[in-house]
């Protein structure tokens, strides 16, 4: 048993974690091979701690990214210990509470936190990519066309064809869109920082006013507008146009590097950003359902809809699109 395991390995790097004051809650929280525990110790100290496998390379990088997110002084949960031969990463317990757990509170409770959440972004954002440390580190495939061009691939199959039932003639003359092309070219020519990859509402923790940037793992070079288009148009969380339009000003205003100006383009590049991230969660969450048994996940296809429609119609060129979008059931 796994939690057999944790407790054993705990035991015997943690004198002050007892064997008469122990307890190991699984978490539900968890992905790519990952097990997540809450261990609790006397006096009421605990930890948690992450089982993972070699199943995803990522998986093997993220005390390395940790601790140089660390070091940056990005807020981050700290690093106690890490076990590279069993798979195993002890850390600091900072709770249950994400954005997520938020999202029913008034936007005058939640705008501090996402703000937090932003500033959090812009400090990686920031970061000079050209650095040997950062050099040195094992991040993901930086984004290119390629990985673009992926997005939308896993959206037209996964989605429009495997939920949807389009008919493949339909979905190819979609996905070979020009304007779609243009994108990939246009995205990929933009300067390139460091990104989370996944900078939605279950990844911030929160605690009091501040945030906490959590499963960073996939951290590549990437494009600023795409984290904060992941958080700004998160289906997980219904945010209103004027409260994105809020927060994106607030990211252009407070979260770029000191001295830089905002480039024109800036929110053309945001809502490009935008469509690439709802294709890929529109994809994952029709892969999930459908392929891995998890029909949870199908629940939040109509607000991503909802959201790549109206990034859509920002666009020039992608009528068809929004038309076809009109017609789903």
């Amino acid at each position: 048993m796994l939690s057999s395991q944790v407790i054993e390995k705990t035991l015997e790097r943690f004198p002050t974690y007892t064997a008469d004051h122990f307890s190991v809650v699984p978490l539900e929280k968890g992905g790519s091979g990952r097990k997540f525990y809450r261990v609790f110790g006397r006096e009421g100290g605990s930890m948690i701690v992450v089982k993972y496998t070699n199943h995803r390379a990522e998986n093997r990088h993220y005390v390395d990214i940790a601790e140089f997110l660390a070091r940056e002084k990005i807020q981050v949960p700290r690093i106690d210990f890490h076990d590279s031969v069993e798979g195993l990463i002890w850390m600091q317990d900072l709770g249950e509470d994400d954005l997520w757990a938020h999202r029913e509170n008034s936007w005058e409770d939640r705008r501090p936190l996402y703000e937090a959440a932003l500033r959090e972004a812009g400090k990686l954002h920031a970061v000079d990519l050209r650095r040997e440390d950062v050099a040195q580190l094992e991040l993901q495939h930086e984004f290119g066309e390629p990985l673009y061009l992926w997005e939308q691939t896993y959206f037209f199959e996964n989605c429009l064809q495997a939920h949807f039932g389009l008919a493949a003639e339909t979905v190819r003359r979609q996905a070979e869109s020009p304007v779609l092309r243009d994108i990939l070219s246009h995205l990929a020519a933009q300067p390139k920082v460091l990104v989370h990859r996944d900078f939605q509402s279950q990844n911030v923790l929160t605690q009091g006013a501040g945030a906490w940037l959590i499963d960073f793992q996939g951290m590549r070079p990437g494009l600023a507008q795409y984290d904060v288009a992941s958080l700004l148009y998160d289906p997980y969380v219904n945010l209103t146009t004027g409260e994105r339009e809020e927060l994106l000003g607030f990211y252009k205003q407070e979260c770029g590097p000191p001295g830089k100006m905002v480039s024109p383009d800036f929110d053309d590049v945001f809502y490009r950003c935008a469509l690439q991230r709802l294709m890929q969660a529109l994809g994952a969450y029709g892969f999930l359902g459908l392929q891995q048994g998890r029909p949870e996940f199908l629940a939040y296809i109509p607000a991503a809809l909802r959201s790549l429609r109206e990034v859509a119609t920002r666009i020039d060129g992608l009528n068809e699109l929004t038309t076809l979008l009109d017609d789903l059931p």
